[in-house]
């Protein structure tokens, strides 16, 4: 076996097999033949790959595998790395999206030709698509491999600045060099496997597919700019034709922009992986021209002449190491020069630095940016000149931390300085959603683009409490120049606050009135004579049987639409969530299903009825719709709940609960039997929905009787 075979851990073999990683286990055990562990550890050890394909082959076990699937564990297990195999990956699809007659030519011959002929095939794509391209064999790029290269004894020493005693940074270099066929060849099984998931579905949505499963397996690796609030930004900036991002990460922003074929397209990331893997990206959503490169934008500006249309980013947030001991003196900071705290602020100014006069940029920002006083200088000389034309801030939920409202600042590199400048400020933090979903976007895109647009149009907007103003720049010229919309708008009209929250307290009551109604008579002891124990089954053989179907929800689809979340079972609520768009088909709900949460240790088991019907199955959601002839849908959900139940089917670790549906019991009972029992426990859930409407009716009813109290719209007697 080689050294550098790909590698798959019992896991992916279980994914191949489509069963638990109990059944490999079980495999290991009981089949002399079954391969031995090439890598990893004792507790978990690694196989190559095709080793186990052959194995599980030869045994009947591979023919349900999923191309997608089998196409994963190759990338995920390269010798080299996923992100190396992704690249490779991303080469070939460019190759067969841009010229399949090629690809097919140099695929029909061996691997090591293959792989001797893809270098220069690829010299011939990428050349007219990525200008800047390390070209195979040139002997002064400045990175080999995606990796700056260090001193060699060869080399002269490096020099370093006396202000950090520490080496400059390297200079920006491309984004992505050609492989060489050293590098190809252990790639080149996966990229066979590619072409035959590119034939399936197209090169675009395979690059999109292996993209996003790797970035869902690294989550804490990447920050993400979501796909609603970069077609937001995106919509800020109108058409322009030339779109700089110079913190591009995984692409998103210029992806949303990148329609058109005449716009040119410039990205730059301080991680050469990132910004490699955003070149192929972008490379196959457009036929315009794309120019990435791969180092630290402040630090290494790749396109210091360059004068765009636009500028699109989503900078890192409350960095200190941005280089404020080496740029002091740089010419960017034309509106001050920022503090060390002061990250963003470096940034904006970038931004606009690199803005042809009149060009737009739109940047995401903390909410604390607004309103640090380090920073009030330069948010000061910002409004006087007329550059910062609009701060939006978000609802918490816009992107990550998900926890914070985040801000939009929309700058325009200005021609002249405006007699009477003014700004556009805008709280779209009403728009968040219940739940931890993600907020309420058309409600935030209508707001934020009707605000603007006529305020770019008219110079300024009509007042909008709670909502959008333009302010003077001279009323938030004082000490702090404090530009956090919620602190500079008049609260929401509220013409009726006490016939509000009359309403709310008729409701109110008749929710009480329904809540008695619906509360369980007493509790009647089954008979000592009766009380024997009910043979039992569990979920696992009910789904043997064919009496219940069992999914496990985690997949967008390629349509955007509602998910029901976790949190939404618990809470008893409506779908809330979102998720990122995928290839693979997402779970719909119907009525009837039993959705179960699998994390937290609730006993919660909820039946879909209309409401909730045809919506996603979010993340550790599992799904059981049971067949109506042999399962009641009520008497399942029912006994599914018990605390007893959910105990002996969970698993603990030290910080987390697991429940294995599998393992869940309920009672044989004939249909008749299990309707009774179906009928109490709808009974019961109706009791509980009519609680929680009661709970939530009352917080709002209190918490409006607070406000109108403090803000004196409510007498006191």
């Amino acid at each position: 076996m080689q050294d550098d075979a790909t590698e798959v851990t019992a896991a992916g073999i279980a994914r191949l097999a489509g069963v638990g990683r109990a059944a490999v286990s079980n495999w290991r055990r009981r089949h002399a033949d079954f391969p031995r562990p090439v890598g990893g550890t004792e507790t978990s050890p690694a196989f190559a790959l095709a080793e186990v394909e052959e194995w599980l082959r030869r045994h009947r076990k591979l023919a349900e595998v999923p191309l997608k699937e089998r196409v994963w564990q190759q990338l995920a297990g390269h010798p080299d790395g996923p992100v190396t195999a992704l690249v490779h990956a991303g080469c070939a699809l460019l190759l067969i999206h841009d010229r399949p007659p090629v690809w097919l030519d140099i695929s029909s011959g061996t691997d090591e030709r293959l792989a001797a002929l893809l270098p220069a095939a690829l010299d011939e794509v990428l050349t007219p698509r990525m200008p800047e391209t390390a070209r195979p064999g040139r002997p002064d790029r400045s990175r080999v491999n995606g990796q700056h290269p260090v001193n060699t004894p060869s080399a002269p020493a490096t020099p370093v600045n006396p202000a950090t005693g520490s080496p400059p940074t390297a200079p920006a270099a491309p984004a992505l060099d050609i492989p060489t066929v050293p590098r190809l060849l252990p790639s080149v099984p996966l990229l066979r496997g590619v072409a035959e998931l590119a034939a399936e579905r197209g090169a675009r949505p395979a690059f999109e597919f292996l993209l996003g499963r790797h970035l869902d397996a690294n989550p804490r690796q990447y920050t993400l700019t979501p796909p609603d609030l970069a077609g937001l930004m995106a919509a800020l900036v109108g058409t322009p034709a030339t779109v700089l991002d110079p913190a591009c990460g995984t692409g998103a922003l210029l992806r949303a922009v990148a329609g058109r074929p005449d716009r040119r397209l410039h990205a730059q990331d301080s991680s050469p992986e990132l910004a490699a893997l955003t070149a192929l990206r972008l490379a196959l959503h457009t036929r315009a021209p794309v120019r990435a490169a791969a180092g630290d934008t402040l630090r290494a500006d790749a396109y210091p002449e360059l004068r765009a249309d636009a500028v699109l980013c989503h900078p890192p947030f409350n960095e200190r190491n941005w280089g404020h001991d080496d740029l002091a003196y740089d010419p960017r900071w034309e509106y001050g020069f920022p503090a060390r705290t002061e990250s963003e602020l470096a940034w904006v100014q970038h931004a606009l630095a690199r803005l042809r006069d009149g060009g737009t940029a739109v940047l995401l920002m903390p909410p604390a940016v607004a309103s640090r006083r380090s920073g009030r200088r330069i948010r000061a000389d910002l409004l006087r000149r007329g550059a910062l034309r609009a701060v939006v801030a978000l609802p918490a939920g816009a992107a990550p931390p998900y926890s914070v409202p985040l801000h939009l600042w929309v700058l325009r590199r200005p021609e002249r300085t405006p007699a009477q400048p003014e700004v556009l400020l805008v709280d779209a933090g009403r728009f968040t959603a219940e739940g931890r979903g993600g907020p309420d976007w058309p409600g935030v895109r209508e707001t934020v683009l009707d605000a603007w647009g006529a305020f770019d149009r008219d110079g300024g907007v009509e007042e909008r409490p709670g909502l959008a103003r333009s302010v003077p720049v001279i009323e938030l010229l004082d000490d702090d120049v404090d530009l956090t919309p919620a602190r500079r708008l008049p609260p929401p009209a509220d013409a009726d606050g006490a016939g509000r929250l009359t309403d709310v307290r008729a409701r109110l009551d008749e929710t009480l009135r329904l809540t008695a109604e619906l509360a369980p008579p007493p509790a009647q002891p089954v008979p000592s004579a009766a009380s024997g124990r009910l043979p039992l089954t569990t979920v696992g053989e009910l789904a043997r049987a064919g009496a219940l179907v069992m999914r496990t929800g985690g997949h967008g689809g390629r349509a955007r639409l509602p998910v029901l979340t976790d949190h939404d079972v618990l809470a008893g609520t409506g779908p809330s969530g979102t998720l990122p768009e995928s290839e693979e088909e997402p779970v719909l709900t119907e009525p009837g299903d039993v959705v179960l949460p699998v994390l937290g240790g609730g006993a919660v088991a909820r039946v879909v009825d209309g409401a909730t019907a045809g919506a996603v199955l979010g993340r550790n959601l599992v799904l059981l719709r049971p067949d109506p002839a042999a399962l009641d849908a009520w008497f399942l959900a029912g006994f599914l709940r018990g605390t007893a139940n959910h105990r002996q089917a969970s698993s603990y670790a030290s910080t987390a609960t697991r429940l294995d549906v599998r393992r869940l019991q309920l009672p044989r009972l004939a249909p008749d039997e299990q309707r009774r029992y179906g009928e109490r426990f709808r009974a019961l859930d109706a009791f509980e929905r009519a609680l929680r409407e009661a709970g939530r009716l009352g917080e709002q009813l209190v918490r409006g009787m607070y406000d109108g109290l403090t803000e004196g719209t409510i007498a006191p007697g």
